[in-house]
């Protein structure tokens, strides 16, 4: 089976993650991971819980999962969520709660915070997290509409930056890779911290 990059070798690692997104951001600098094996956790928010400690225990229960069933492995893992004040955007079930989304999130900054886990071989754990915030112009009726009819919203939580919505955001202050699902920066360092470069 071809990969996607020939050019690039694999790195010793697994990604626990199977977001196409992950896996081009980490080709675009060179790291094609060895295995692809996403996790399977309860993602619900438990009560109370802040959503900056939501997305460090997931990403968390994620890279531990896999961990799990690749002991002896170095696993990667990532979450990422939007925020708008204290309201976690969750995957949109249908085109009306997308809608309600996009006027949620219209003319306003929100935050959207990306976790990075790094489980090593010999059990350590480092873990980053990097918060983004996105000016969004007031959107119209019919902005909202066209969007919703473009289906790029499925699947995702909130919205894909690198689509038709990045024609929508004024300002970022932060990391775009992190926005799409991976802070590369960061992930980098972590990869280089245990030895992968």
């Amino acid at each position: 089976m071809m990969k996607p990059n020939e050019s690039s070798p694999d790195k010793d690692f697994i990604l626990a993650s199977g977001s196409p997104q992950r896996r081009r951001l980490l080709e675009q600098i060179g790291y094609t991971p060895k295995d692809i094996h996403p996790a399977d956790i309860d993602e619900q928010v438990l009560k109370g819980e802040t959503p900056l400690r939501y997305i460090r225990r997931i990403a968390r229960a994620k890279a531990l999962a896999v961990a799990a069933v690749f002991p002896e492995e170095n696993i990667l893992s990532a979450d990422t969520v939007i925020v708008a004040g204290q309201k976690i955007i969750q995957k949109s079930a249908d085109a009306e709660a997308q809608t309600n989304v996009m006027r949620l999130l219209s003319g306003r900054t929100h935050r959207v915070i990306t976790s990075v886990c790094l489980i090593s071989k010999t059990g350590r754990i480092s873990q980053r997290t990097v918060t983004t915030k996105i000016a969004m112009k007031h959107l119209t009726e019919s902005e909202i509409s066209n969007y919703i009819a473009s289906g790029e919203w499925v699947g995702v939580a909130g919205y894909k930056i690198e689509g038709m919505l990045g024609g929508f955001v004024k300002k970022i202050i932060g990391s775009y890779t992190g926005v799409i699902g991976l802070p590369l920066y960061e992930t980098k360092n972590m990869l280089n911290g245990i030895g992968i470069n």
